[in-house]
């Protein structure tokens, strides 16, 4: 009866042990997991660490890299896209100075049919066929002012065969502008054509002659001065004004690379709308309230404008609208363009003393007047003294460079 029992103990010892075998295993594998993972695991974050550290420097040097390059072809972008807009600029101009100077048929035909213009009805085969010259300079005069003539004639401006060779060398033409009276062939008509045969320096324009009616004399000029001559600039002045033509051509030749200039003595004055004053505005509502001034213009005694200016004129001559103010007109004609308003005040110096003190330091004026009579105040007796005191050196037109 003993054995089962010592049998029976024998076996439960077995299964104890087995048991903690079991354990034993499951706690050695749990230990060595944790002593592995507290060992290994350190060195696979580092790695991982180090991992991620190269990728975000990689990453960084692609997007410093990706962003140098589009700088650089944002540069080459806006370098490509400044040029561009630089050559559709210079084409634009290109474009506008063809249309002012090759007037199409049509408005060629319209000029031949205005009835102030009718001799401008020319073909563009005359239009090429004209004159070449640097300056046409057009001097306002009237029927009542021989005298005033005659005294130009004896000091700035060239006579006879030094006119001729002055258009010759240096391509100014110059030329006493006037049109006819009301009556047709007058008194007054024959003692100008008398007086053009005997000195050859004056302009017959299609015009009434008429104090009121200078803005379209301004406009004949022009639309006239534009078809007979090929010239750059066209300049108007009044007949009581002094000039040094080597200066003018002077400081016209520094513009002459600009598509569209308007030159003088930009003023603005007040429109006057008193009725009984010499200036009337009759159109002053159009400017605004009583007290309101002109834009800006140039001083009706002597202005330029380019030969584009001069030929959008010419071309639209029959619907510029003509304001009391001759100089106003102009200037109506052109604010509106894109035209650069050049303000130069040795076109304006003042007599005496102004001009004269400018000529004894060697730098003439460019034309010289009074104020406060709209020319040189009795300019028969007193353009000779001006003359004499605010002239430029007499080698100055003849040495100055223009072709």
């Amino acid at each position: 009866m003993l054995q089962p029992k010592e049998t029976m103990k024998g076996r439960n010892k077995h299964t104890a042990s087995t048991k903690w075998i079991v354990v034993f295993c499951i706690f050695s594998f749990a230990l060595g997991m944790l002593f592995s993972n507290r060992l290994w695991a350190p060195m696979d974050w580092d790695d991982q660490i180090v991992s991620l550290r190269r990728r975000q420097q990689e990453l960084a040097t692609t997007v410093s890299n990706d962003f140098a390059t589009k700088e650089k072809d944002k540069e080459e972008l806006m370098r490509g896209y400044k040029e561009a807009q630089e050559a559709i600029k210079s084409l634009d101009n290109s474009i506008a100075k063809l249309r002012l100077e090759l007037p199409s048929a049509r408005d060629i035909d319209q000029m031949g049919k205005s009835e102030n213009l009718p001799a401008l009805g020319m073909s563009s085969n005359a239009m090429s066929n004209r004159e070449k010259a640097f300056i046409v300079i057009g001097i306002n005069t009237a029927f009542s002012s021989r005298k005033r003539r005659d005294s130009v004639r004896e000091t700035w401006m060239p006579q006879g065969e030094k006119l001729l060779q002055l258009e010759r060398e240096k391509g100014i033409v110059i030329r006493f502008m006037i049109g006819h009276s009301a009556t047709s062939n007058s008194i007054l008509d024959r003692a100008i054509d008398l007086e053009d045969q005997q000195h050859e320096d004056i302009l017959r324009l299609e015009h009434v002659e008429g104090y009121h009616e200078l803005s379209a004399k301004t406009k004949a000029f022009f639309s006239t001065a534009v078809v007979k001559w090929d010239a750059d600039f066209y300049v108007k002045v009044d007949d009581d004004v002094h000039v040094n033509l080597g200066t003018l051509a002077a400081t016209l030749a520094r513009h002459r690379s600009k598509p569209r200039v308007y030159i003088g003595c930009m003023k603005s004055g007040p429109v006057l709308y008193q009725n009984d004053v010499k200036y009337h505005e009759p159109e002053h509502w159009k400017f605004g309230e009583e007290g309101n001034k002109y834009f800006r213009h140039a001083s009706g005694q002597i202005y330029a404008i380019s030969q584009d200016l001069a030929t959008y004129i010419s071309v639209n001559q029959p619907i510029l609208h003509k304001y009391a103010n001759e100089d106003v007109s102009l200037g109506s004609w052109l604010i509106g363009l894109e035209v650069e308003h050049i303000n130069d005040r040795n076109m304006c110096c003042r007599t005496p003393h102004e001009c004269e003190w400018k000529a004894q330091s060697g730098n003439a004026c460019v034309a010289s007047f009074d104020w406060r009579c709209s020319g040189i105040c009795r300019s028969v007796e007193r353009i000779k003294e001006v003359h004499n005191k605010c002239s430029e050196d007499p080698a100055t037109l003849w040495s100055v460079l223009l072709r």
